[in-house]
């Protein structure tokens, strides 16, 4: 796969849960920390976001918002600060309950999308981790095609269940989150992670490295991939991505491993072959060293994880 799809895929739990909100008159909402993602996109009228220490975001039509580090916030009708939003603010699952009954789409003042990716964060790859607090891409995104076309599909779908609608909506969800971060690394004007993938030596190297990472690769080999020499290819990798392409390769290896721990059945030696390790007491002792537990520890934990999840997407169904 490529960087941002393996960077998704490493931290992704479980299916990602979303709602059609439509409200009136004065509202507030404050939602909690929370291991994953969240996104919020104005259909109709206007909202204010808050989160703790920074000042409140006016979203209008159009705006989509990400928060990728699951960031406690308050979503308002009206600009608060954070003394009175916590006063006024009720938990976000009684505010959903509580709103939505009673609000007519022929009478709502405030349309939105929004949604929840569980994230497992026990070690997130560098390009989410580098992720602000706040993604905000204002109306602008429609400049961004692929991201419009994955809004309005996304609404049409919570407009009304279709057969089909508990497969579509959940890979309409999953595409939303790659043309979002796509689109903040478009507009970014800061981070390493635009600079590395727009750096045509640098993502040469990562591309091949997440194409085959069992291969056996050396810098000389990775720099023939990249078409530039190895003293080149060391500099612009190092530089740019924060360490030396081999211990690039070692370090994705062992993550790439926690993910088929967490994501497969198949054996450590199976997974040892697939992630590039000679054996699997090898890929045991790197795993330790990276994780500071054992592979059958981490796989017992994950799925703890991954249960908690599950139970989570049972009580939060997709709602209209």
């Amino acid at each position: 796969m490529d960087v941002v799809s393996d960077a998704i895929s490493a931290v992704h739990l479980g299916h990602p849960w979303s709602h059609r909100l439509r409200t009136s008159g004065s509202w507030c909402a404050r939602r909690d920390p929370y291991d994953g993602a969240g996104f919020y996109i104005v259909l109709k009228g206007h909202c204010w976001l808050l989160t703790d220490g920074n000042a409140p975001i006016p979203l209008g039509v159009g705006d989509a918002v990400l928060l990728p580090h699951g960031t406690g916030h308050v979503i308002a009708d009206s600009p608060l600060d954070a003394a009175v939003a916590e006063e006024k603010a009720v938990p976000f699952e009684q505010w959903l309950e509580e709103t939505e009954p009673r609000t007519q789409p022929d009478r709502c003042e405030t349309e939105m999308l929004c949604g929840t990716y569980w994230l497992d964060c026990s070690r997130m790859h560098p390009l989410m981790a580098e992720l602000p607090e706040v993604v905000h891409l204002p109306s602008r995104v429609s400049s961004h095609l692929e991201l419009r076309a994955a809004i309005d599909l996304l609404a049409g779908e919570l407009d009304e269940m279709r057969p089909g609608s508990c497969v579509a909506l959940p890979s309409l969800l999953d595409l939303l989150l790659v043309y979002m971060i796509r689109a903040w690394m478009t507009e970014a004007r800061s981070g390493a992670w635009p600079r590395v993938l727009g750096d045509p030596v640098a993502s040469a190297a990562l591309r091949a490295l997440h194409a085959n990472p069992a291969a056996p690769w050396s810098n000389d080999r990775l720099a023939a991939e990249a078409g530039v020499s190895r003293p080149t290819l060391a500099r612009r990798f190092t530089t740019l991505v924060g360490r030396p392409p081999m211990a690039y390769l070692t370090w994705w290896r062992v993550i790439r491993a926690a993910t088929l721990l967490r994501d497969t059945p198949d054996t450590l030696a199976t997974i040892a072959g697939r992630v590039g390790y000679g054996s699997p007491y090898a890929l045991s002792h790197a795993f330790q060293r990276e994780f500071g537990t054992t592979p059958g520890r981490y796989r017992a934990q994950a799925a703890g994880r991954t249960a908690d999840v599950e139970t989570t997407d049972s009580r939060n169904p997709v709602r209209q």
